[in-house]
């Protein structure tokens, strides 16, 4: 591919960080697995998953919802010698309540800590915010506490679980390492990983090391002091992969394991694929603080639909699946898989029409925020301060 030709590409379809856009509507993952120099998971891992954990896959990775890795296949080779490894995710507090695309990643990770019988760690960047969204310090930190709120009604291990803030834990070892990745990074190569400009503070230039570094055990010694440099899985969607290929390139040189990934593809708007859920936009996102009501008439008036313009139409031709966002949304949060290729072959053939499959969709959605919200409405300020006290886990491998 010439000059010319990867510049245009580029154009095309920017994934980062903090953008994510495509002038063709549709995020191309097998470009961006191209791009980033990513693995496909294919279906010889998630048997391999089953096999290790004895329990089903994920509806998240049976249906390809996590579809990259990095070097996955090095974690389950670990976890069956008997090696230890550990999970770390994230989130940026950048809004008070989350929407159901910021869930995925917490639901798949309280799936892999359940499975596996695995420490985690939950970074919640509120430096990055600050400095991105133009935030204060304060109202980044409570913001943290909200999300936090959000991430623990995921149900996560206390006993295996360390959630910390960037405000509040980053110094000793911590900071150690982020020094060293920071010595090891050249201004021209973050540049080059995340499109810098000299318009950008120096703040958001010196970021990167703050998201790297729990990757590496030694960052949390309150946590792993004693252990044998365990590796570290983290799950996250596929925008964050810049961070973490500055990390792998650096481990290596300050004697760590290059951390493992398994990524996802992204959650689309409501209004399709071409649109972006926007906090500006209540109505492009169903967020975990709506009631079945609101579930119900946002489903009802935005969701886009591959029904056809006409009942006869439809009856003919049937629904266009490929752009049918209920379907969609079905596809991540419908558990039967019989009944999800049931509704796909029924509506595909327009024997079922959009508004059977809009009120499936809205059972299926008003079913998961309501129990999201009863867990949420239990988590109290004393077991946030629980999850975030630094403490040592002396059952987390158990």
């Amino acid at each position: 591919m010439d000059k010319k030709e990867e510049n245009r590409e580029q154009k095309e379809q920017v994934v980062n960080p903090w953008e994510v856009s495509s002038s063709a509507g549709k995020i191309d993952y097998d470009k961006l697995i191209d791009k980033f120099g990513c693995q496909r998971l294919d279906h010889s891992l998630v048997h391999r998953v089953q096999r290790l954990t004895g329990r089903p896959p994920h509806v998240f990775l049976r249906r390809g919802v996590f579809f990259a890795h990095r070097d996955f296949n090095e974690i389950l080779d670990a976890y069956e010698r008997g090696d230890k490894f550990y999970l770390y995710t994230g989130r940026g507090p950048s809004s008070e309540a989350l929407h159901l695309g910021h869930l995925i990643p917490f639901m798949f990770t309280k799936y892999l800590q359940d499975a596996f019988k695995v420490p985690l760690v939950i970074q919640l960047t509120d430096d990055e915010k600050c400095m991105w969204k133009n935030l204060s310090v304060e109202e980044s930190q409570r913001l943290a506490r909200e999300n936090a709120k959000d991430i623990i009604a995921c149900g996560f291990d206390i006993t295996k679980t360390f959630i910390f803030s960037d405000f509040d834990y980053v110094g000793g070892a911590f900071y150690k390492n982020m020094v060293r990745v920071s010595k090891c990074v050249t201004y021209n190569k973050v540049v080059g990983i995340f499109g810098f400009t000299g318009e950008d503070h120096i703040g958001k230039v010196s970021f990167p090391p703050v998201q790297a570094v729990p990757s590496f055990p030694s960052s949390f010694p309150h946590l792993f002091k004693g252990e044998d440099n365990p590796r570290c899985l983290i799950p996250c969607a596929i925008d964050q992969d810049p961070y973490f290929r500055m990390t792998r390139d650096v481990a290596p040189r300050i004697g760590y394991h290059k951390p493992a990934l398994i990524e996802s593809s992204f959650f689309p708007a409501l209004q399709g694929e071409n649109g972006k859920m926007s906090a500006s936009d209540p109505n492009s996102a169903i967020y975990v603080t709506d009631s079945g009501k609101v579930i119900k008439n946002k489903i009802n008036k935005y969701a886009f639909s591959g029904g056809r313009e006409s009942v006869e139409l439809h009856r003919k031709l049937g629904a266009n699946l490929e752009v049918d966002i209920p379907v969609k949304y079905l596809s991540f949060f419908l558990e039967d898989d019989a009944e999800l290729e049931h509704i796909k072959k029924e509506y595909g053939a327009g024997h079922m029409l959009t508004g059977e499959v809009k009120q499936r969709l809205t059972k299926v959605l008003t079913e998961l925020v309501e129990r999201h919200q009863t867990a949420r409405a239990a988590v109290t300020d004393e077991m946030v301060d629980a999850f975030m006290a630094v403490r040592s886990l002396p059952n987390m491998f158990n």
